[in-house]
Formats: structure tokens, C-alpha cells, sequence
């Protein structure tokens, strides 16, 4: 006995399923195409000018525009590596911008070490203080502070200029270095103190090992800003021969009859190579370092 049954019929997939077509990808791939237009736009804004440098500092007749050089030369180099030109204006730079970055860590830990480790009602307006301080212009104190210096005679001197800079710098300096040590856990300072370690023991053999990195990028940032910083020793040094290479590269204009783009971008490359090296000597200490939780396990 034999009953028949009614064919299956496949089911019409639902809407919901069904795979988009090029209609529905479309709006996608326009906004991808715009977003990625607009990012190569902003990239070639700072590839532009860094590619005319490259190339003018190897072209003894260099312009404003952006061109292979006909004969790649290192006269341009030569021309600028003199006594008065480059080698005093960066030992000058090196000094300012180094001691000033040394007082900067040395102070900002010793500000950011309480502000970590202890509770305080004064906390809270102290750190907006700090965060007001970062962007108060420079230009609104230096009358008061070119007067003040010229009373106490540290006008036209590197000790200074060095403190100024450091001052300036410090409030940004603190914040981070603040931010930093919050990261290393308090267990591991906890445990020095069992041993018989101070506050000040535990801060420089058990907190400062660990907060290493943080202080690198806190030394580089500062360095940097201050080797870029032009109106503090403009205004405070008055010799020319106690000049650093920011102020020196604004006079290099003047220098001559009419500007030499081609020194001039020789100037900036050489310029720019202390920064650059003093962020490959510490980018090893940058990646991955602030894992500290397996430090209080087990």
C-alpha cells in the first residue's frame, strides 16, 4: 500500500538573509573613498614640506619648489658646519635644553610621588591648577619675568634660561609623570616599607625602576619642546654666542643677501637630529612596559 506525499518545495529565503548587492555596498565604498582621499590629503600636508627639505639640502640650487636635484652635492652641508654657523648654536641648545630637561624629571617625581601615594583635599584644585598652567601663553609672563631677572642679574646667563625653561615645562611634566606612577602598584612599595625602606628609598629603588619608561617619554616630550622653543631664549639670552640652534636658525635668514634654501635646509636637517636620536636611544623602553599586575601575584 502505497500513499502518495506532495513534493517539497524549496522556501523562498527571507529578506533578512539574502545577500546584499552592489546597490547596498555602494554608499560603503563612497565614504571609505573619502575618508581615505581626506587622511592621503593631510598626509601629503606634512610629507610635502619634509620631501623639499630632503631633497633642497642636497641642491646647491635649491627654490621653493619640490624637485630632484640636478647634481646631489654635500656643499650645502659644508657651508653650515661651522663654529659660529652650527657647532656653538647646538652645544649652546644641548646644554639649555638638557639641563632644563634633567630639573624637570628630577622635580616633576619628586611633585608627582604625594600626589600618587597620598590622599589629600588640596589634590583635586592642585591638578587643575597644574592643568591650568599648561596652556597659560608664555607671552603673558615674560615681561613680568624679563623684569624679575633682570633684578635678581640672571638675564643673559644659562642658569636662567635653564630655570625658566624648566619652570615652564614642569606642569605638563608633572601631569604625566603623575599618570605614570599611578600605574606601578602601591603593593610593591608596601613591601619595601616591611624591609625598613623610607618613602623616598622605596620611590627611587622600587618605583622609579618600574616607571622607567613613563619617565622616557616624559624626558622626550620635554626635550623636544624645549628644543623647538625659540621665544624663551630669544628674549632672556642677549650674546650671540650664548644663542642655541632655535634662535640661530631664525637668524640664519638674515645671514646672507637674499635666503639660501638650500643652506637653510641643510641647517634643518642637521637641526632635527638630536630629537630623532634621543627618540631611538629610548623607544626601547616604550612598548609594553606598564604591565605591573604579575609583579604582585603568587
Amino acid at each position: 500500500m502505497t500513499t502518495d506525499t506532495p513534493a517539497r518545495t524549496a522556501a523562498p529565503a527571507p529578506a533578512a538573509t539574502r545577500a546584499p548587492g552592489r546597490r547596498g555596498r555602494s554608499p560603503h565604498v563612497v565614504s571609505a573613498l573619502v575618508v581615505n582621499l581626506v587622511l592621503l590629503l593631510i598626509a601629503a600636508c606634512f610629507v610635502v614640506p619634509l620631501l623639499w627639505v630632503v631633497l633642497a639640502a642636497f641642491d646647491e640650487s635649491a627654490g621653493l619648489s619640490v624637485a630632484l636635484p640636478q647634481e646631489w652635492s654635500l656643499g650645502n652641508f659644508e657651508a653650515v658646519l661651522t663654529t659660529d654657523t652650527t657647532y656653538r648654536p647646538m652645544l649652546n641648545g644641548f646644554v639649555l635644553c638638557g639641563g632644563a630637561t634633567l630639573i624637570t624629571l628630577v622635580a616633576a617625581v619628586l611633585a608627582a610621588y604625594p600626589l600618587s601615594r597620598y590622599q589629600s583635599r588640596y589634590k583635586r584644585p592642585f591638578m587643575l591648577t597644574i592643568l591650568f598652567t599648561t596652556g597659560l601663553p608664555i607671552t603673558a609672563i615674560m615681561v613680568p619675568v624679563y623684569g624679575f631677572f633682570v633684578q635678581i642679574d640672571l638675564i643673559d646667563t644659562f642658569l636662567g634660561t635653564i630655570l625658566f625653561m624648566a619652570t615652564t615645562s614642569l606642569p605638563i611634566a608633572i601631569w604625566l609623570t603623575k599618570n605614570f606612577m599611578d600605574a606601578v602598584p602601591i603593593e610593591l612599595e608596601e613591601a619595601a616599607w616591611t624591609d625598613g625602606a623610607s618613602p623616598m628609598q622605596a620611590l627611587r629603588t622600587v618605583v622609579m625602576p618600574l616607571m622607567w619608561p613613563g619617565l622616557s617619554v616624559v624626558a622626550i616630550y620635554t626635550f623636544i619642546h624645549l628644543w623647538g622653543n625659540f621665544f624663551i631664549p630669544f628674549i632672556l639670552l642677549l650674546s650671540n654666542d650664548q644663542l642655541p640652534a632655535s634662535v640661530s636658525i631664525f637668524t640664519f635668514f638674515s645671514q646672507y643677501g637674499n635666503v639660501v634654501y638650500g643652506q637653510l635646509a641643510a641647517y634643518s636637517l642637521i637641526y632635527s637630529l638630536p630629537a630623532l636620536l634621543l627618540y631611538l636611544v629610548l623607544s626601547r623602553r616604550l612598548g609594553g612596559a606598564f604591565a605591573f599586575g604579575g609583579a604582585v601575584k603568587g
